[in-house]
């Protein structure tokens, strides 16, 4: 059944709002509003097709396409399209104009859109805000069919949903009632995936894969992230109760990898959850329990907090990518320039629940004696080229740890997990047919 579009139409503010509630989850109506891929098939007027020609979807990102009509008309609309504000999943704000096929912007063609997506019960509410410079450019837009392109839009996304939901996960629900989403795949002993901070099940599909030659593979979004929810307040023994929900749906035994903080996440689950944990496989924990670089600041969870609290998303990151991963500040700005930061602002309120992971663990002290028990033949690895605090973590960690043995793989770093997932996968694999 097609839902009802509410239009409300304000001469005062300048702004025509067009809404609707669509029959979608939020992560996947903003991964359809903000993947090229997607929002070629559903944007625009009916009889209308898209072209994107570039969709850099963070601040002052520029987004170029154009709308053709497939009549015989062949008539086509160019717009150039600047971010002003994303705030991912929730809200979207650029300056839309229409443009030449050079791409220079019509003079007074400017529109400002917001673009707000709240969940609601049976799916997202999309509200789309246009705001004009003068009320009789909103009565000719309105007069050239800017509401019926918007209400078509809609159709078109609904009709598009199929296609969209071919990306959902899995579920199974938490112990306090969060839902957890995974992909299962592969055959096998069940072997869970845990991410690092700042990523999800998207950066281990690729390892995940080449792990599914032996192992039946659990690649699952953390609680916060990517398709998983969350709830208040957080606490890591919440996390352990997420990986045992993992577990159960297994059959009650699975071996864990864990990257980085996800590494120390891993040895949280195996200490508390015993025997339900058979192997445990390390990516190079980042404790720093020496003088090898400086310690992460002692109010470092609450800084990050306060950060989030003021919405300050993108300065979290930064804090988190200065004071926990050790980046100069020029690198900072390079990596500010790539895609990537969006997806680490979108997952920047979860980067506390990794300092509350690690602890003190980070102070340039040594590792605490009695904070893991864990009997389970484990495997820490790590890369010849990381920096020497991860080759020291792993020699101490290696001391407190009945059944471990470190395994260095020549010629890789801290990204292998990413960027070598089949030299990590070999690895992982021939630790477990030894």
């Amino acid at each position: 059944m097609k839902r009802k579009t509410i239009v409300l139409k304000n001469h005062e503010s300048r702004e025509l709002t067009v809404e609707r509630i669509v029959a979608l989850p939020i992560h996947l109506v903003w991964e359809g509003w903000t993947e090229p891929k997607h929002i070629t098939k559903w944007w625009g007027p009916k009889g209308w097709v898209t072209t994107v020609y570039e969709m850099d979807v963070r601040p002052e990102g520029v987004w170029r396409y154009s709308l053709k009509s497939n009549d015989r008309s062949g008539e086509e609309a160019f717009c150039r399209a600047v971010y002003e504000e994303v705030e991912a999943p929730y809200k979207l704000v650029y300056t839309d104009s229409f443009a030449d096929k050079q791409w220079n912007v019509v003079s007074n063609s400017e529109m400002l859109t917001s673009v707000l997506f709240q969940e609601v019960n049976g799916g997202t509410h999309i509200s789309i805000v246009t705001r004009f410079a003068t009320s009789e450019q909103l009565d000719h837009a309105e007069a050239m069919g800017m509401i019926e392109g918007f209400s078509d839009a809609f159709d078109r996304l609904e009709e598009y949903s199929e296609t969209l939901r071919e990306g959902t996960m899995d579920t199974i629900i938490s112990k306090d009632g969060t839902q957890i989403a995974y992909k299962k795949q592969g055959n096998g002993p069940a072997l869970i995936i845990i991410s690092s901070a700042a990523a999800d099940h998207q950066d281990t599909t690729s390892l995940a894969e080449h792990l599914t030659s032996h192992f039946t593979v659990y690649n699952y979004d953390r609680r916060g992230r990517g398709q998983s929810s969350d709830t208040a307040p957080y606490a890591v023994e919440r996390e352990v109760e997420d990986i045992d929900a993992l577990i159960e749906n297994a059959g009650g035994k699975a071996c864990l990898f864990g990257s980085s903080s996800g590494a120390v996440l891993a040895l949280e689950a195996a200490s508390l959850l015993g025997n339900r944990v058979v192997k445990l496989y390390l990516y190079e924990p980042p404790f720093i329990i020496n003088d090898s670089r400086k310690p992460v600041p002692a109010n470092y969870v609450h800084q990050l907090n306060a950060l989030i609290d003021a919405g300050k998303r993108s300065e979290a990151v930064e804090y988190f990518a200065s004071e926990a991963l050790g980046i100069p500040a020029e690198f900072i700005e390079y990596m500010k320039a790539d895609p990537s930061w969006n997806k680490m602002e979108s997952l920047a309120h979860t980067l506390a629940y990794d300092g509350l992971i690690m602890g003190s663990t980070q102070s340039g002290q040594p590792l605490p004696p009695s904070r893991w028990t864990i009997d389970a033949p484990t495997l820490i690895i790590t890369g010849e080229n990381s920096e020497p605090l991860f080759h020291d973590a792993a020699k101490a960690l290696v001391q407190l740890l009945p059944n471990a043995i470190i395994q260095t793989l020549a010629g890789q770093d801290h990204s292998a997990a990413i960027m070598a997932p089949d030299v990590l996968s070999k690895t992982v694999i021939d630790f477990e047919l030894s």
